[in-house]
């Protein structure tokens, strides 16, 4: 599904989001303290621990609402922050986008 293609894209795309969120990550994002670590990629539903948090009010919604990103620190451009992680939802084709090439 939609939601798993995407949690997929981010998985994929790590390295490439890392690489703008700001620097010295790699020493604030331990996996200890609530934080994920850097290198590797997690989500899970209210999971502070996880790289993106999902809300319980997404799952209860039917998968509509934000995602929280963790990983981001005060110190990335929010512009370039933004423009990855839109880069990494455009790369996810929907089911009507899917459905239109079949």
């Amino acid at each position: 599904d939609y939601f798993e293609a995407l949690m997929a894209a981010f998985d994929k795309n790590l390295m490439d989001h890392i690489a703008v969120y700001g620097p010295d990550n790699d020493k604030r994002l331990t996996g200890k303290h609530e934080t994920a670590p850097w290198n590797r990629f997690s989500y899970g539903i209210a999971d502070r621990g996880a790289s993106i948090r999902v809300p319980h009010s997404f799952i209860n919604n039917g998968y509509k609402g934000y995602l929280e990103d963790r990983r981001p620190n005060s110190q990335g451009d929010p512009y370039q922050i933004a423009s990855q992680i839109l880069k990494t939802i455009a790369s996810v084709p929907t089911s009507a986008e899917v459905s239109a090439a079949a």
